[in-house]
C-alpha cells in the first residue's frame, strides 16, 4: 500500500503534500510449504491496510495541531496584541510517534508524559478518540481553555502527568513506575486495573536538564521497570541546532544505567535505498552529515539535496541510479525519511520491545522539526508560525474547505465509517475503569487524636524529635492507627536518621522490589538501624538529590488517581535544601499531588552547622507556594494536632500538600489544652491581650523562649500586652486574602487573623519574631493598620551557638525588648 505523508516544504510553498511513495524495504515474502505463503501475504495485506488507516490519522493530527495553533494566533480575536504562540514545528516532529503509540501500542493502563510543546497534538489525539470536545480545541491558550502545556489540574482527566516544566515530566514517569510497583507489591492495587507502562515522549533539548540524569541513577538503584522514554530527536532546541556528538553520549548514558536503547534513525524508504548499489555510500554521507547542514538542506528542499549529493557523491558507483529518477520533491521526501516519521518502523520497534519484557527502554527516534510544514528544518522554527498565506496553501493541500477546519474526517481518502470503526478498536480507546482514566480511591480513616510524646518535668523536646516519636508510635499500627499506618510511606534523600525517621523505618522496613537482608542484624552486630529491605517495606530510601525527593513525593501523592490506591506520603529533608529541589516541589504542587513534607532542622537555630545549613527564606516559600499548606509548630502538642490534621487534609478534594518546618532545639513543653482549630488556622493567643492593648509580641517556632522572656519583662510596663503563637503565617495570609476577595463591594466574615488582632487597639504595635525572613510577618500590619516591627534573619548565617547567633541576628530577648520600646515610642 502507498504511504501518504507530507513533505518538508520550502518557505512559502503553497502545496504541502508529498507525492506517493511505496512502503518499500520490508522483509521479503518467503516461499513456504503448505500454503504458508498465503498466510504471510494475508498478514502483509492486513498490515498494509492498518498502515493506510494510521497514515490517515497522521495526516489529520498534523492538520488539527497546526490549525489549532493558527486559529489561536490568527483567527480568534486578539484583545491585548500579545503573541499567542503554540510551537507548530515541535508538534509536527512527533506526529508519527504519537500516532503509533496512541492508535496501536498504548493500553488503557499505560501512563504518559507528553512533551510540553506537543500539547496541541495530545488534544487532537483525544479529539479523534472522542475524549475532547471540539469547542475546547478552539480555546487553546485562552482563559478557561486548553493550557499551552498539558496540565492535570486545568486540562482534565486525560492528562496523566503535567509537563510544562521541561524535563520533570520525563523523570516523573520513572518514579511513577516505582510507585506502581509499590502499590502492586503491597497488594493495594485496584482489582481489574493491571500494571501499565510509564511512557515519556521527550524533546531532545529536555536531555539538557540535570534532573533527568539524577532520576536515571535513582531508577537504576531501585531497578525500575516498565518505563519507556521516546526521544523526539529532531536535533533542534530553542536557540540552536543540537551538537552532533550528543547521540553517542545519550546512548552510552542509558546503557550504563541498565536501559535498553533502540535507535530509529532511518525509515523504510531510506533503508531500501541503502540496500541498492551505492547505498552504503549514501548511508555514510547522511551519518556524517552535520546536524546543521542536514537541517538547512531539509529547509531548502530537493534541489539543494541533489546539488549537495552530486557534489560529494556524484562519482560514487550507483548513486546516480538512486537519485536521478527522482523528482526534486521525491528526493526531498527520500532524504527526510527518518525513523521517527515512519509509522511502520516505529510500530515494529515498539512491538518488539513490548514482547521483550519490562526492561526500561529508551527509543531514540530521529525526526525533523516542522516535518510537513513550510519551515521544516529551519533553525529558527521553534516559535515559528505559518503565515495566513502559508496556512491557506497548507489547507488546500490537506483538502480542507472553509468551514470544515475542525471536522475530524474531512480531507482524508479513507471513508469516515472505516476510520470510526478503526478508532473504536484502538486499545487505548477503552476505558481504564468505570470512572475513566482518573481513578477514585476511598479516604483512609485518621484517628481522632494523634499520640503526644510524654516529656517528664524539667526535660526538653524538639519538634523534630517529637515528629519521630509520633510517627514511630503510629508505626505500631495498633487500634485506630492500623489503617493509617498501613498507608503511610516515607522517603528521604539520605537523611532518614538525621531527620528522626529511624524508629519508623525500624518498625515498617525499607521498600525494595527484592528481598535483601540486613547484614549487620544477621551478624548480630550492634546498630540502632534495623533496616531489612523487602517488597513489604514502607520507607523508600533515596540518594542525596532533592529533586528526586520531590518527584517521588509527587508520584506517591498522585497514587490515588493514577493507581487507585490511597497512599499517605511523608518526605523529610533538611530545611535549607528545600531550595535545591524547589523546581520539583513546585511541579508536584502544580499537579495537586498530596504529601506531607517535613523539613528539619531549620534556621540559624541549627547553630554550629554554619551558614550553608541554615535556612532563611523557606517561610516565604511556604507563603507563596500554591496548593501547599505550610506550618511551623513550636511545641509537640501543636505538632501532634497538625500532623493529624495534615493526614486528613491531604485526602480532601479541596485539600493540598502539607509542609511542616521543624527544629532541633529542645524546648520545655507547656502543660495546656489547645484549641485545635486555632492551631490549624495559623495562630493562638498564649496570653490574650487586654481589650485595647497597646502592644503584643508574636513568635513563630524555636525562638519562643526569647519571646516569652521578653514578654514577661514587657508586661511589667504594659500589663495588658498579649503573647501570640503563630503556627502558620501562610494559612493566616491565605485566609485573609480569601476573605478580602469574598468581601469585594461589601463586608464578609472576618478572617482568623483579623479576629486574632481585633482585641488590640487600632494603633497598637505588634513585634514579631521568627528564625527566618522577617517579611513572613511584615504583612500583618496591613490587616488592621497596626504598626509592625518584624524581627528575623535576612543575611547568611554562620557557625556559632544559639546565644551568640540570636544576639548577632537580632532574635534574642534584648533585641525583642528594644523592638518593643521602638514600637511604643512610635
Amino acid at each position: 500500500m502507498p504511504q501518504r505523508w507530507l513533505r518538508p516544504c520550502r518557505a512559502g510553498a503553497g502545496r504541502a503534500r508529498c507525492g506517493l511513495s511505496e512502503n518499500a524495504g520490508g522483509p521479503p515474502v518467503n516461499v513456504l510449504a503448505n500454503g504458508a505463503t498465503n498466510l504471510v501475504r494475508a498478514d502483509r495485506e492486513s498490515e498494509g491496510e492498518r498502515l493506510r488507516l494510521m497514515h490517515a490519522m497522521e495526516r489529520k493530527l498534523l492538520w488539527l495541531s497546526a490549525w489549532m495553533i493558527h486559529h489561536a494566533n490568527h483567527v480568534r480575536p486578539n484583545r491585548d496584541g500579545l503573541k499567542v504562540g503554540g510551537h507548530q514545528a515541535s508538534c509536527a516532529s512527533v506526529i508519527s510517534i504519537m500516532t503509533a503509540l496512541y492508535f496501536e501500542i498504548l493500553k488503557p493502563e499505560d501512563r504518559l508524559a507528553v512533551k510540553p510543546h506537543a500539547g496541541p497534538v495530545f488534544h487532537a489525539v483525544n479529539y479523534l478518540l472522542g475524549r475532547q470536545d471540539r469547542a475546547k480545541l478552539e480555546t487553546l491558550r485562552q482563559f478557561g481553555g486548553i493550557q499551552p502545556y498539558p496540565s492535570r489540574v486545568k486540562d482534565g482527566a486525560e492528562v496523566d502527568f503535567s509537563t510544562g516544566s521541561v524535563g520533570l515530566g520525563v523523570a516523573l514517569t520513572s518514579f511513577g513506575s516505582l510507585v506502581q510497583d509499590y502499590v502492586h507489591l503491597h497488594k493495594l492495587s485496584r482489582p481489574g486495573v493491571p500494571a501499565g507502562r510509564h511512557i515519556a515522549i521527550v524533546g531532545d533539548a529536555e536531555l539538557d536538564e540535570g534532573n533527568i540524569y539524577e532520576a536515571l541513577l535513582e531508577g537504576w538503584k531501585h531497578d525500575v521497570r516498565n518505563v519507556w522514554w521516546v526521544i523526539d530527536y529532531n536535533r533542534q532546541s530553542l536557540d540552536s541546532v543540537v551538537q552532533d556528538r550528543l547521540f553517542g553520549r545519550i546512548e552510552g548514558l542509558f546503557r550504563d544505567m541498565g536501559w535498553n536503547v533502540v535507535t530509529l534513525k532511518y525509515g523504510r524508504k531510506l533503508e531500501a535505498a541503502f540496500a541498492r548499489e551505492g547505498g552504503e555510500s549514501l548511508r555514510r554521507w547522511i551519518d556524517d552529515c552535520p546536524n546543521s547542514l542536514y537541517s538547512a538542506l531539509t529547509f531548502q528542499g530537493g534541489a539543494a539535496w541533489r546539488a549537495a549529493l552530486l557534489t560529494d557523491l556524484g562519482r560514487e558507483e550507483g548513486i546516480r541510479a538512486i537519485i536521478d529518477p527522482l523528482s526534486d520533491e521525491e528526493l526531498g521526501a527520500l532524504m527526510t525519511n527518518l525513523g521517527g516519521h515512519d509509522v511502520a518502523a516505529l510500530l515494529e520497534a515498539f512491538r518488539a520491545q513490548d514482547a521483550a519484557g519490562d526492561q526500561p527502554t529508551c527509543f531514540i527516534a530521529y525526526t525533523i522539526k516542522g516535518m510537513g510544514l513550510p519551515f521544516a528544518g529551519h533553525k529558527d522554527n521553534h516559535a515559528g508560525l505559518m503565515t495566513k498565506e502559508q496556512m491557506a496553501g497548507f489547507k488546500r493541500g490537506m483538502g480542507i474547505a472553509d468551514g470544515q477546519e475542525w471536522e475530524p474526517f474531512v480531507g482524508l481518502e479513507v471513508p469516515e465509517a472505516e476510520l470510526r470503526a478503526f478508532i473504536e478498536g484502538v486499545p487505548f480507546a477503552r476505558r481504564l475503569a468505570e470512572e475513566g482514566r482518573r481513578l477514585d480511591s476511598p479516604t483512609v480513616p485518621v484517628p481522632e487524636a494523634f499520640p503526644l510524646p510524654r516529656v517528664p518535668a524539667g526535660r526538653k523536646l524538639s519538634t523534630q524529635a517529637a515528629f519521630g516519636e509520633v510517627l514511630a508510635e503510629l508505626g505500631r499500627g495498633q487500634g485506630a492507627a492500623a489503617p493509617i499506618a498501613s498507608r503511610i510511606v516515607t522517603t528521604s534523600p539520605d537523611v532518614t536518621v538525621s531527620t528522626n525517621l529511624g524508629a519508623w523505618v525500624n518498625r515498617r522496613g525499607v521498600f525494595d522490589r527484592h528481598l535483601k537482608n540486613d547484614v549487620f542484624r544477621d551478624a548480630k552486630l550492634a546498630s540502632a538501624q534495623r533496616w531489612g529491605m523487602s517488597p513489604e517495606g514502607q520507607h523508600i530510601e533515596l540518594g542525596i538529590a532533592e529533586q528526586n525527593l520531590f518527584l517521588l513525593l509527587g508520584a506517591l501523592g498522585l497514587s490515588h488517581s493514577l493507581y487507585g490506591a490511597r497512599l499517605l506520603p511523608v518526605g523529610t529533608v533538611y530545611d535549607p535544601f528545600v531550595n535545591r529541589g524547589l523546581d520539583a516541589l513546585i511541579y508536584a504542587c502544580y499537579q495537586d499531588a498530596r504529601f506531607m513534607l517535613v523539613s528539619t532542622p531549620s534556621g540559624l537555630t541549627l547553630a554550629p552547622e554554619g551558614g550553608q545549613h541554615q535556612s532563611i527564606n523557606t517561610p516565604l516559600i511556604g507563603i507563596a507556594q500554591d496548593r501547599l499548606a505550610s506550618y511551623e509548630p513550636t511545641h509537640a502538642d501543636e505538632l501532634s494536632i497538625l500532623m493529624r490534621w495534615g493526614f486528613e487534609h491531604m485526602q480532601k478534594p479541596d485539600g493540598s500538600a502539607v509542609w511542616l518546618r521543624l527544629s532541633t532545639r529542645g524546648l520545655e513543653q507547656p502543660q495546656r489544652k489547645l484549641d485545635p482549630a486555632a492551631v490549624v488556622a495559623g495562630g493562638h493567643w498564649v496570653v490574650p491581650p487586654a481589650p485595647g492593648a497597646r502592644i503584643a509580641i508574636a513568635y513563630q517556632g524555636p525562638v519562643a523562649p526569647e519571646a516569652v522572656a521578653a514578654f514577661e519583662e514587657l508586661r511589667t510596663e504594659e500589663p495588658g500586652a498579649g503573647l501570640l503563637a503563630i503556627t502558620s503565617p501562610d494559612r493566616l495570609h491565605a485566609e485573609w486574602l480569601a476573605s478580602r476577595r469574598k468581601a469585594r463591594g461589601g463586608f464578609g466574615a472576618p478572617s482568623w487573623v483579623e479576629q486574632l488582632l481585633a482585641p488590640l487597639a487600632p494603633d497598637a504595635a505588634l513585634v514579631t519574631v521568627l528564625d527566618g525572613h522577617p517579611a513572613a510577618h511584615a504583612w500583618l500590619g496591613a490587616v488592621r493598620g497596626q504598626r509592625v516591627v518584624p524581627l528575623g534573619v535576612d543575611h547568611f548565617g554562620q557557625a556559632g551557638d544559639i546565644p551568640d547567633l540570636y544576639r548577632e541576628y537580632g532574635l534574642d530577648t534584648d533585641s525583642i525588648l528594644d523592638a518593643c520600646a521602638q514600637a511604643l515610642l512610635g
